[in-house]
Parts: C-alpha cells; sequence; structure tokens
C-alpha cells in the first residue's frame, strides 16, 4: 500500500452519504460499506485501533473507490446491490442469496402459525 497515495485520496473524500470499496493490490474488491459521511468513516479505517477482522482487511487495503449518492438510503440499497455483484471476501452480511422466510397466521377457529 502506497500509504502517501492513500493519504492524497482520504484528503479529497466528500462528507456526504455514499458506499465506498476497498480493493487490494490486484484490484479485487475485498470489501463494501456505506456511510453518511464518507470522509469520515473511510478515514476511520486508517486511524487508531481496530479488531483483529477490521485490521486484517486494512492490511489488504492497497486503494479505494467511492459512489456519493443522495441519501443514507440510497447508500445502503446500492452496497447491498455491490455486495451482491462483487461478493467482497470481507464482507460476511448480504452474500448469502437466500431469501427470507415467509410467515402465515391461518384464519381457522384455532388460528396456526406456518412458516
Amino acid at each position: 500500500m502506497d500509504k502517501e497515495y492513500i493519504k492524497a485520496k482520504l484528503k479529497n473524500l466528500p462528507n456526504e452519504p455514499g458506499s465506498y470499496q476497498m480493493k487490494d493490490k490486484n484490484g479485487e474488491i475485498i470489501y463494501v460499506g456505506k456511510a453518511k459521511n464518507l470522509h469520515n468513516r473511510v478515514n476511520q479505517y486508517f486511524v487508531g485501533a481496530h479488531d483483529f477482522k477490521t485490521t486484517k482487511m486494512v492490511s489488504n487495503i492497497d486503494d479505494f473507490d467511492f459512489i456519493v449518492t443522495r441519501s443514507e438510503k440510497e447508500a445502503l440499497v446500492l452496497e447491498i446491490n455491490l455486495i451482491k455483484k462483487y461478493r467482497p471476501k470481507y464482507n460476511i452480511q448480504f452474500i448469502d442469496d437466500s431469501s427470507y422466510p415467509y410467515i402465515k397466521l391461518t384464519k381457522e377457529k384455532y388460528p396456526r402459525l406456518l412458516i
């Protein structure tokens, strides 16, 4: 990781909502996140102590990209779509393509809950 290159990119991050994509030395997206303030959130990765998983991920970051959105909700939708598209190795949430279970309450005299 070229620290000066990363520092320069960090300075240019906007104080806007959006999604960020962390990349390894091969340009592969290894993590996708969202933020209500891209500047503050992405900078947090490069300052201070982290848990083991985050420390390992940060040590593999060689570059990052970001996409500014109009709102936090739009950033969340974008994050989910990018995770499903790229399946980054450090994202656990949203990778599973399974759907949520359906719950039904019957209209019988003694209703049953069906899953």
